[in-house]
């Protein structure tokens, strides 16, 4: 589209939405007894009421995951640590609902922090330490007191499919049978050896305890054996591992690779988690916890039987996701809708009290904003965000990506330096981890982009203000409104505790103009009357209603709210 005519659309929508303030003012427009004041925020318009700060016991969060590693260096020695994520905290969220300046970020989930001999940490030496290069004990316990000053829920992961090869418990078990000979081993005369799981000759999968003809479980790598995790004692080892955490005031677990605790058997694993979360929430009722099966969406919903409260949803993340392919057209819009309602009617087969957890990238994932290309590329990685961040449950949002890091190959790539500023030297930044490429960044640091309010951080900002204002953007129950969607335009409605909202993406890189009275509501009523509440563009000028016509600019949203009910 010519430029001139976008800066005329943009004008004559700025007056429209002037208008509808009028209209609202003077009573003729929106719902329910409290009218919105917009505001605007770069191109985009948002609603000015207050966010909603979550109860302590309130397991609905909007995560952001950290490896300490690559966040901030404390102490300049180029590695990043625990001190460096107290430094910032007042980035993810400075503990005050009346200030702009933080993310509004309510859970952080720490990768491994324990000892270990590897940089990612996931094969853990002690279970109830601090790993030195992060800091220690003091450092995290500090920690956890400035994040409860700002009402944020802090997880941590938990490695329970594996130890380090490192790990006492495994040493142990290696030398005694070094020193068996041609005896039959026995748990009785040594624990350890019935803690993992150890064969007299080869087996695939299975990796030689030297100088010995034993082998022991270790598909990811032998620095990592398989633990059994059906023998009593292990049982009681992480119960205990359990009990120090929660003691210590962490909100709850991520669980890694949850599907290999008994690989290619999903009753086994089920039974497992099972034992695990009763266990956990016999300790701490209000305990959170998140589970790790990366495998296929209708296989992952089944693990919510064990009444794990969340599963990472993996068939919306990554470059072959259905996040990826709407945002970037290789679906039609129409089919968002169905994808969350029909995953959130899935999951409640197995469990009525599931918390979805949509996430986009992670550690193991080539960085999200490296998936687009072109002159769209960064309003595609702004709309990918957007159609995350509504999804119900509690979203994740890997470090970085709210700034469209790129990072892509091997692991190390993707977990480079958090770029806090392009000076490379500056206080704070990680060098990342040793044998990682050098990645040209096409985006903004955060210090630039926090000057920029139509940045990729300000949508995200904005995004996570949204989920904030409204209970039913995060917590609510999806339905389709498939007539008033098309291969452009996904409409869906979300509806929590009294509170209904409508949400219409565009994802296309066309304008849309959309009849009000055209948009059927699932009670039977139109948009017509209601009130829109939010307005995100992810490219120039925002949304912006006429009379009965709604102008969606290209790549871009607007909230409307249905209803809500008093008290509620």
């Amino acid at each position: 589209m010519d430029r001139n005519k976008r800066q005329g659309d943009f004008f004559r929508r700025a007056l429209c939405l002037a208008l509808t303030g009028l209209l609202m003012a003077a009573g003729l427009w929106g719902c329910g007894k409290q009218e919105e004041k917009l505001v605007w925020s770069g191109n985009s318009q948002i609603s000015d009421r207050n966010v909603i700060v979550p109860e302590e016991n309130d397991k609905y969060r909007t995560f952001y995951e950290i490896f300490v590693y690559s966040f901030c260096d404390s102490n300049g020695d180029g590695v990043g640590d625990l001190n460096g994520v107290i430094e910032k905290l007042d980035y993810l969220n400075d503990g005050d609902p009346e200030t702009d300046t933080d993310l509004g970020i309510t859970g952080i989930w720490l990768m491994p922090i324990m000892p270990s001999n590897s940089y990612h940490k996931y094969d853990v030496k002690d279970y109830m330490a601090i790993d030195p290069a992060y800091g220690t004990m003091e450092d995290f316990e500090r920690l956890l007191e400035e994040c409860k000053k700002r009402d944020i829920n802090v997880i941590i992961d938990l490695v329970m499919n594996h130890t380090s090869s490192s790990h006492p418990w495994f040493a142990e078990a290696c030398d005694y049978l070094k020193n068996l000979g041609d005896g039959e081993a026995s748990g009785e005369e040594c624990p350890y050896f019935d803690y993992y799981h150890f064969n007299k000759g080869m087996v695939w999968g299975y990796s030689q305890v030297p100088g010995t003809d034993w082998y022991y479980e270790a598909p990811f790598t032998g620095e990592m054996p398989d633990l059994n995790l059906y023998n009593p004692e292990v049982r009681k080892e992480f119960e205990e591992i359990c009990r120090f955490w929660l003691e210590k005031g962490v909100a709850g677990f991520r669980l890694d690779a949850v599907k290999e605790y008994v690989s290619d058997d999903t009753e086994a694993n089920i039974e497992i988690l099972t034992w695990f979360n009763d266990m956990v929430k016999g300790i701490d009722p209000d305990a959170y916890l998140v589970g790790e099966a990366w495998i296929n969406q209708p296989e992952y919903a089944k693990y919510y039987a064990s009444g794990v409260d969340s599963f990472f949803d993996f068939v919306f993340a990554g470059d072959e996701g259905r996040i990826f392919r709407l945002a970037s057209g290789q679906y039609e819009a129409r089919q968002y809708g169905d994808y969350v309602a029909t995953a959130e009617q899935r999951y409640a087969e197995y469990s009525d009290s599931f918390i979805n957890a949509p996430f986009y990238s992670n550690h193991d994932m080539d960085r999200a904003a490296g998936y687009y290309i072109g002159e769209n590329a960064q309003a595609q990685i702004k709309m990918a965000a957007a159609l995350n961040l509504t999804m119900s449950g509690n979203a994740f949002i890997y470090y970085g990506d709210e700034i469209g890091m790129l990072g892509a190959g091997r692991d190390e790539n993707k977990r480079l330096g958090m770029r806090w500023t392009t000076d490379t030297g500056a206080e704070g930044t990680c060098r990342g981890p040793l044998g990682a490429d050098t990645v040209e960044q096409v985006y903004g640091s955060v210090e630039e982009q926090q000057a920029d309010p139509d940045s990729i951080y300000w949508f995200y900002k904005n995004l996570i203000r949204l989920r904030n204002q409204f209970p039913a953007i995060a917590k609510g129950t999806t339905t389709n409104l498939e007539k008033a969607s098309d291969a452009e335009l996904s409409v869906i409605e979300k509806t929590y505790g009294g509170q209904t909202v409508c949400i219409l993406y565009n994802l296309s890189s066309s304008d849309k103009e959309i009849e009000l009275a055209s948009v059927i509501l699932s009670e039977g009523d139109t948009l017509e009357k209601k009130q829109m509440v939010t307005a995100l563009s992810a490219g120039e000028g925002a949304a912006a209603a006429d009379g009965g016509t709604l102008m969606v600019p290209a790549y871009s949203l607007a909230v409307f709210l249905v209803s809500e009910e008093e008290g509620k």
